[in-house]
């Protein structure tokens, strides 16, 4: 349980919420952006208490989850819900200004590499979230602007450049950026997509599933927003599809992977022409921006987290980017291939 002592987190769900006796936090399996613990009761696992990212997410937040879950229980799609404090409230701020949760426990295995079966799988899965959010009218009290504006993150590495001539890195990174740019400068897909409600961080870690691995629910919910197919598909298949994870240079699309998510999601998802075209450049265009992200951050060495076994943060994070530029290039010179793929899916 890092990030927080067992005696804060005993303190928070007694003051936070009434639970039954002999409750009390345990190890689950946990992503990095909030502090994720489980409480559970005699062996079963009653809820999940996260405390929020406030760097990252404000409180607001929670009231989209709870309109988006609220519909999707509505809907018959399986759902984290939020359990209200003792108060009535959404979350619980404790003694130190932190802001807590607790959800409802969903499935029971987390995958965090994807195979053709789970992608599978999960591509039906997201397919059934956009088919019952299609009709949720919702105006979001938490938004983060320009999160997928590729254009700006490809500005904002020229920016990098030019304030970071003097960076350890900056030779590196530079010739790295012109590859970059230059394949976005002929980047081309379709741009005028139906805006829909999205998750916004598809990863497969973030897909729960059963002990069949059958797709049970997406968690992780405090990216849902209004966006486009290009970007929502495009960064789950950058995900899915890249099975040697982002710390690595040499990186190629999976196409089995590929093949399997695309069949799973377009076997029950309604798009229009447009956004079926959008699937492939949506996957090079999110791929060559987190290389902008990643390579930016080698020069800035301000926003990304880091492993020191790769070295500095700069050191890491030219390592991400070089992977993701490796998977844009993939994904540039199997076009013909993937396109087929979504046409006969």
């Amino acid at each position: 349980m890092s990030g927080a002592s067992a005696e804060q987190v005993g303190k928070v769900l007694r003051d936070g919420w009434i639970l039954p006796p002999g409750a009390a936090p345990v190890d689950v399996d946990a992503g990095l952006i909030n502090h994720t613990v489980g409480v559970a009761r005699k062996g079963r696992l009653l809820g999940v208490l996260q405390r929020l990212n406030t760097s990252i997410f404000r409180p607001e937040v929670h009231r989209d989850i709870e309109a988006v879950t609220a519909h999707l229980q509505r809907r018959g799609l399986p759902t984290p819900r939020i359990v209200p404090t003792q108060h009535g409230g959404l979350w619980h701020t404790d003694d130190e200004g932190g802001c807590w949760r607790l959800l409802t426990p969903i499935g029971t295995r987390t995958h965090h590499r994807a195979t053709p079966p789970l992608a599978r799988e999960a591509g039906a899965l997201v397919a059934r979230f956009h088919a019952a959010t299609a009709d949720l009218e919702h105006v979001f009290a938490f938004t983060r602007p320009g999160a997928h504006d590729t254009e700006a993150h490809l500005q904002g590495l020229r920016m990098a450049l030019m304030l970071g001539r003097g960076h350890r890195l900056y030779r590196d990174v530079a010739d790295l950026a012109d590859g970059l740019l230059d394949a976005w400068d002929t980047w081309h897909g379709p741009t005028d997509l139906p805006v829909r409600i999205i998750h916004g961080d598809l990863k497969i870690s973030n897909v729960r599933f059963d002990d069949d691995d059958r797709a049970v629910a997406l968690i992780d919910l405090d990216t849902l927003a209004h966006g486009t197919l290009d970007v929502e598909l495009g960064d789950a298949l950058r995900s899915w599809c890249n099975p040697a994870g982002e710390n690595v240079a040499d990186v190629r699309v999976d196409l089995d992977v590929f093949r399997a998510a695309v069949t799973g999601y377009l076997g029950e998802a309604s798009l229009t022409p447009e956004e079926r075209e959008s699937i492939v450049p949506g996957l090079e265009r999110i791929a060559l921006e987190l290389a902008a992200r990643f390579a930016r951050d080698a020069i800035e060495e301000s926003y990304f987290g880091f492993d020191p076994a790769f070295g500095g943060r700069g050191e890491h994070n030219l390592l991400r980017a070089r992977g993701q530029a490796a998977l844009a290039r993939s994904v540039a010179a199997n076009r013909s291939t993937l396109e087929a793929v979504v046409r006969s899916s």
